[in-house]
């Protein structure tokens, strides 16, 4: 959905007009907990995005201003995304996802393991997990 066209005035319903398709979901998911960045990163995650929509997603976020591009340092053709300071802010969003899939799903191993860390702190980890997400703004 191109910028700033809604649906509605209801918060919820322009929040889900920028990220709320599936795709868009784990593209920032794949950034936030799994460190993804590249284009080919996000096509090797195990949901198999067709290529059509990873660039339709890609282009939404960041004309959204939920992600940010650069240049790779090693490549002039390739291309790394990062979360914006916007996106980090879905942090607290993702967690409370995570704790409820945690009650009517089964996780993997190392999932439950952070959980169970989170759990513990929850304000903590996400201050944490936002600062190393941060330290990728400069």
């Amino acid at each position: 959905m191109p910028v700033n066209q809604s649906r509605s005035d209801c918060p919820i319903s322009c929040a889900l007009d920028i990220w709320g398709d599936k795709w868009s979901l784990l593209i920032i998911r794949d950034i936030m907990f799994f460190k993804k960045r590249s284009y080919s990163d996000f096509l090797n995650s195990g949901e198999g995005i067709a290529t059509n929509i990873l660039a339709s997603r890609l282009q939404t976020l960041e004309e959204n201003g939920l992600i940010q591009k650069s240049g790779h340092p090693e490549n002039k053709v390739k291309v790394l995304y990062k979360l914006s300071q916007k996106g980090i802010d879905l942090m607290p969003v993702f967690i409370e996802v995570y704790l409820w899939a945690e009650k009517y799903f089964e996780m993997p191993k190392e999932i439950k393991t952070k959980l169970k860390d989170l759990k513990k702190d929850k304000e903590t980890f996400i201050r944490s997990m936002k600062k190393d997400l941060l330290k990728n703004l400069v």
